[in-house]
This record gives structure tokens, sequence and C-alpha cells, in this order.
């Protein structure tokens, strides 16, 4: 099972840019800080953040591919967990245009991702675990507030066949709310992925219900979407432990055209 027709080659339908900063000029030209840098050891806590500067570089990056698991119709809602186990999850993304670095104010920014057993709402049992499917668990978003960030709450995913753990994220603009609760129209500005650094996927892997997951796990080094591609294909900065839960951040810079 995988998230597009050839794993080795992501669809990039776009450009658009990460907003990167750092402490130095080498670290903003690779876009952000590894978020290997933000965990010191398994379980350990950490007070070390994203880094501050006085300047930010947009730095191209590239669109990754929708997959086979979207369903439209997502609710707006800032927590996606509906009670399902797992590590708590913080997700503070900023979005920004990519010619002028400015935040951008009510811009819905949109999550889906599967659950500790690597199942998917709408689509229960592909990963091989039978469990209730409302479709709409781990499904939502928010829009961003005049700084440009959406803050969302959900659980650590889990992996599934052929793929490394990851979020999925659309970025819409000029969108209508609905009375059901979820929104329609506008335009979709931004399809791609967030990745998490593997040392902190493989302190999370130890405990339950992560643990229980026996399928084997695809590494980001292995994965063919991510390729290595570092901030400027989705890897967040996190912090956090697998006891207290992580809060990951990144910056979407997005062409509006």
């Amino acid at each position: 099972m995988t998230d597009n027709i050839d794993p080795h080659t992501p669809h990039i339908r776009r450009r658009t840019v990460l907003l990167g900063t750092g402490a130095t000029a080498a670290a903003l030209t690779v876009g952000a800080v590894s978020a290997k840098d933000a965990v010191t050891a398994e379980g350990a806590e950490t007070d070390r953040t994203a880094p501050v500067a006085a300047a930010a570089v947009c730095t191209l990056t590239k669109e990754l591919t929708e997959g086979p698991y979207y369903l439209d119709g997502a609710l707006v809602r800032a927590d996606l967990t509906e009670d399902k186990p797992g590590v708590p999850l913080e997700l503070v993304l900023t979005v920004v245009d990519d010619a002028t670095c400015a935040p951008l104010n009510e811009a819905l920014v949109e999550l889906w991702h599967c659950d500790a057993l690597g199942e998917y709402s709408g689509f229960v049992g592909n990963n091989g675990h039978q469990e209730p499917d409302n479709g709409t668990f781990l499904r939502g978003g928010i829009l961003t507030g005049s700084d440009g960030v959406a803050r969302i709450s959900t659980i650590y995913p889990g992996w599934y066949r052929g793929r490394c753990v990851h979020i999925h994220v659309k970025v819409h603009t000029d969108v209508t709310l609905t009375s059901d609760g979820s929104f329609s129209g506008g335009e979709e500005l931004h399809t791609g992925q967030l990745f998490i650094d593997e040392a902190i996927t493989t302190a999370v892997a130890r405990v339950s219900p992560y643990s229980t997951n026996t399928v084997p796990r695809t590494t980001l080094a292995q994965d063919g979407i991510y390729g290595n591609g570092g901030a400027a294909a989705g890897l967040m900065t996190v912090t956090g432990s697998a006891t207290a839960g992580y809060t990951g951040s990144l910056t979407l810079g997005v062409d509006q055209g």
C-alpha cells in the first residue's frame, strides 16, 4: 500500500516555499534546523525550540502527492483526535506568501493521517487491523490567524506498509464555512506532507499502542516520497518526549499565483 502510483516518483504540481529560520547563514540555506537537533535521547524532555533569526529566507520546496486516502468534507476544527489513543502531537504551522513572506490570514490548513495502527478513517482495514470507522477521525483543518499560524491538536501518526511516518497537508484560501462544520469553495494553494525525524519515531514505536503495530516500518531514508529531502520536503522541528507528547512546527510558503 503506497501513497502514489509510483512510490519512487513524487507528484509535483506547483511551486511552494518553506520559510526557514536559523542562527547562521548556513542554517538558513537549508531551510530549517533538523528535527534531530531538537531531541536529545529517547524519552528525554528537551527545552530546545526552533531557532530565531532577525531575517528569514524563503527556500523552494516541492509539493508531494495527495495519496489515495484524501476525503472531501473535512471538518473545520482544531482537535482531530476523536479520542484516538496515541502520543499527543501539537502542530504549529505557519502559512506565508512565497513572494513577500507575509503571513496569510484565514488560510485553511487541512490535515489527515493514519492512526497508531496505520489505519485511515474511511479506509479502515487497509493496514490489516479491524476497528470502528466513522470516516472522520484524524481529519480536519483550521483557519490561520492574522499571524498566519494554525494550531492543531492530534496524535503522533503510526505507519503502514511502504511509507514512512507522515502527515498530509493542504492549504486553501477563500473558503466558505458551511453549516455542517465543514468548508467549501476557495482555492487549493498547496498539497504536501509533514515528516518527523527517525529518532523520535523510534521512541514512539516502543510505546503502546504503536508497539502493537506489527507492520514493518519504512524509515525516512527508505521512503521514496520523502527522498531525504530534509526541511525542504516538510521535515518539522519537533520538541518533547514520547511520554509527555510532542510539538511540531513548520512554516509553509505558498504561491498565490
